[in-house]
C-alpha cells in the first residue's frame, strides 16, 4: 500500500496521512520506505496487506468490478506518535463504507490495480451463485384477534 503524508494549513495539525494507492505485488522494499515527493506531499510504501476474499461476498465484489472505478478500501490505524499501520484492506464496497463510518481509522478508497482486478474477477467467476430475491408476504392480521375483549375479574364487570 502507498500512503501520502500531506502538509496542512491548519492550526490543529501540520500534516495528515492518507492511503493513495495499492501495488499489485509486494516490492523488495521495507515498510515505511520513502518513495518520493516534495515539500507539500511525500509518499511512502506502508507495507503489504492481504485482501481476503469471501464466498458469501462475491456479489459485492462483482458490484465493485462493474462500477467503472474498481477500488480497494484501505484503513490506516494510528499506533502512537506519528506511526500508523495498515489495519485492513477490502475489495467489498459495502464493508469499505462501514469502515469509513468508524472513528479512529483513516479510510480511503484507492484504485484497484488491474492484476488484483483479474484475481477478484476470477474469484467471482469461480464462486458466485446468483440468488434470486424473494419478497416475503406478511400474514394477514386477524381482526378478531385485535378486537377489545372484556376484562374478566372484580373490576371489569365480568363474571366472578
Amino acid at each position: 500500500m502507498i500512503v501520502a503524508r500531506r502538509k496542512l494549513k491548519s492550526p490543529w495539525a501540520d500534516h495528515q496521512w492518507l492511503p493513495v494507492g495499492a501495488l499489485p505485488d509486494v516490492p523488495a522494499t521495507a515498510p515505511w520506505t520513502r518513495l518520493g515527493g516534495g515539500p507539500a506531499e511525500e509518499t511512502f510504501y506502508a507495507g503489504a496487506h492481504e485482501v481476503g476474499l469471501h464466498i458469501s461476498e462475491t456479489g459485492h465484489y462483482r458490484d465493485n468490478l462493474v462500477s467503472g472505478r474498481p477500488a480497494l478500501w484501505v484503513a490506516l490505524r494510528h499506533v502512537g506518535g506519528d506511526a500508523y499501520e495498515i489495519a485492513t484492506v477490502t475489495a467489498d464496497p459495502y464493508e469499505g463504507e462501514a469502515l469509513a463510518e468508524g472513528i479512529g481509522e483513516i479510510v480511503e478508497a484507492v484504485p484497484m490495480p488491474e492484476p488484483v482486478q483479474a484475481v477478484v474477477a476470477a474469484f467471482v467467476e469461480a464462486f458466485h451463485i446468483e440468488r434470486s430475491f424473494e419478497k416475503r408476504k406478511r400474514d394477514r392480521a386477524d381482526p378478531e384477534a385485535l378486537a377489545r375483549r372484556g376484562i374478566v375479574g372484580p373490576r371489569g364487570g365480568g363474571s366472578e
